[in-house]
């Protein structure tokens, strides 16, 4: 049975009441549908049942569950994006934007994003409240597999915290994780690979030191070992092929 900080891999297609879907981990579905997002990952993906990686009502009814498993769920607006409240509707001045805004617009105030519902003169009514607000939320779901070893689990935590693809190594209770070149210096990456280290910590207890590395070579150095790479290749094929004629003039 699932039970929370399980490592399992899912895949599902979310609607909203009417039968509007509005996300799928499948590619195809997602593009039928209009909701496919350019440079998004689409396929099975992993979460950890109990930490918050997909809505609180599909988290949690993933629990009790077996390997296997296709069904349905439907998602309560408390347990999926909130109820709808009308407080956070606020009038705001349009002089306190860029361009005057548009109706339909999305815009971001402070830390805040939100929809603009009316332009009224200088004034603008923004709603605040999430877009599924109020909205009951369907999942179609499967459970694809639980996974199980340690080098996996921490490469799934790295894409879950910083959307990047890792090869973590693993021996007597130390991670040693290869930072490369082309994200040392990303942002996103760098806050989130201190999260990925907590994560370890609390769902691998065989996990006692976590060491990243990086690693630097010489300009022209890769081209290099490609080139003797393929002089290699080159003259184990001439061997063959000499040994072959050799066998055949025999």
């Amino acid at each position: 049975m699932i039970k929370k900080g399980d490592f399992v891999k899912i895949s599902y297609t979310a609607r909203l009441e009417d039968g509007t879907v509005i996300d799928s981990t499948d590619e195809e579905v997602a593009k039928e549908h209009g909701v496919y997002e350019e440079g998004a990952r689409y396929g099975d993906m992993v979460v950890v049942v109990g930490d918050g990686h997909v809505l609180k009502g599909l988290d949690e009814n993933l629990e009790g569950k077996e390997v296997g498993y296709k069904g349905r769920v439907e998602v309560p607006p408390e347990k999926a994006f909130g109820e709808y409240d009308p407080e956070k509707k606020e009038i705001i001045s349009i002089a306190k934007f860029k361009e005057k805004p548009s109706v339909g617009q999305r815009i971001r105030v402070g830390e805040r994003t939100g929809v603009v519902e009316k332009v009224i003169g200088r004034r603008a009514i923004v709603d605040f409240n999430h877009p599924l607000a109020g909205k009951k939320i369907i999942f179609d779901y499967e459970i694809k597999e639980i996974v199980e070893k340690p080098e996996d689990k921490i490469r799934h935590l790295f894409l879950i915290y910083t959307g990047k693809e890792m090869s973590p190594t693993i021996e007597d209770g130390k991670v040693v994780v290869e930072i490369p070149k082309d994200v040392s210096l990303n942002q996103y990456f760098l806050l989130g690979k201190f999260t990925v280290v907590d994560q370890i910590f609390k769902h691998l207890q065989e996990i006692n030191e976590v060491v990243f590395t990086e690693k630097f070579e010489r300009p022209g150095l890769e081209e290099k070992k490609a080139k003797r790479k393929r002089t290699r290749k080159k003259k184990a094929e001439e061997k063959v092929e000499e040994k072959i004629e050799s066998e055949t003039a025999e």
